[in-house]
Formats: structure tokens, C-alpha cells, sequence
């Protein structure tokens, strides 16, 4: 009898990477409570090779202020978060709420 394989597992490569329905919930939290104190007003969601970035902009047209991925590792409890400012990567961490800790350090904008 044969015996059927998945493309992307015969080539090593993990499938697609997406934020589950609890890390989206912490981060449209996370916008809602921004864009009401005026420091975001804009969102994208992106999905690139292994990973998932949820980016927020201050106006549509400017590049993101922050960028947070999700980077998979072929294993759901070892996937990686990532807090990305420009190239600076302001934080590393292995759940979602970790690494959205970095918001809660009292962050303000400066205009």
C-alpha cells in the first residue's frame, strides 16, 4: 500500500505560520489600548516564510514603529516571539505574553 507524504514535510520545510485566536486577542488588546491613548492608528498583518508579523504604524504611510513575529521551529511549543523596532530587535521571548510584556514598561511617544 503507499504511503502518502505532505510536499512541505518531504522538503523539511514547516507549513505556514499564523497567530492563534488567543495571540491575536493579545495583540488587538495591546493596539486597542494604544490607539485609544492616539500613539497607534494603523495595523497590518503579514505572513512571511516561517513566521507571522503583526506590524503597527503611527500613520499608514510611515514604516512600522513596531513589528511583532512569530517564528516557528517546526514545533508549536518551541516557536518564537520577537519585538522588532527598525533592525533593533528590542525583544526575545518564548510566549506571546512575554514578549508583549515589553509595552508594559510605560513606554510613551515622544513627538
Amino acid at each position: 500500500m503507499a504511503k502518502l507524504y505532505r510536499i512541505a514535510e518531504a522538503r523539511g520545510q514547516a507549513g505556514p505560520t499564523f497567530f492563534d485566536r488567543n495571540e491575536l486577542g493579545q495583540l488587538l488588546s495591546l493596539y486597542s489600548r494604544r490607539v485609544i491613548s492616539g500613539e497607534w492608528r494603523d495595523y497590518a498583518i503579514d505572513q512571511k516564510s516561517g513566521s507571522a508579523v503583526f506590524s503597527v504604524f503611527r500613520h499608514s504611510q510611515d514604516a512600522p514603529l513596531f513589528r511583532i513575529a512569530k517564528r516557528a521551529n517546526g514545533n508549536p511549543a518551541r516557536d518564537k516571539y520577537v519585538v522588532q523596532r527598525g533592525r533593533e530587535t528590542l525583544k526575545q521571548a518564548a510566549s506571546m505574553s512575554e514578549a508583549l510584556s515589553f509595552f508594559g514598561t510605560g513606554l510613551t511617544l515622544i513627538r
